[in-house]
């Protein structure tokens, strides 16, 4: 996949998860559902064990009250293509 439209999903999963801020009433409910999908998900965008781990800081974060506001899919993306890029130079 394009690592331009990874970033695009991962902006998209990252507001998906902002919902529950937005309606009252609703947060905790979609919370409930949203951390096991963001981890789904997180496994399905990022691969490999870098993405197994993000999966699981993305069920917490989305789980946990008060962590939502961490754009986790994100941070992903920046780690993968950036950062894990950097290294990949050093090492070189």
């Amino acid at each position: 996949m394009n690592k331009y439209k990874t970033l695009a999903l991962s902006i998209l999963f990252d507001a998906l998860g902002y919902v529950s801020f937005l309606i009252p009433g609703i947060g905790e409910f979609s919370d409930v559902v949203w951390a096991p999908a963001s981890a789904w998900l997180m496994t399905r965008l990022y691969k490999g064990k870098a993405g197994k781990i993000a999966a699981v800081v993305s069920f917490v974060e989305e789980a946990a009250p008060g962590l939502d506001v961490i754009p986790t899919f994100t941070l992903m993306w920046l780690y993968t293509y950036v950062i894990k890029k950097e290294e990949q130079a050093i090492e070189v």
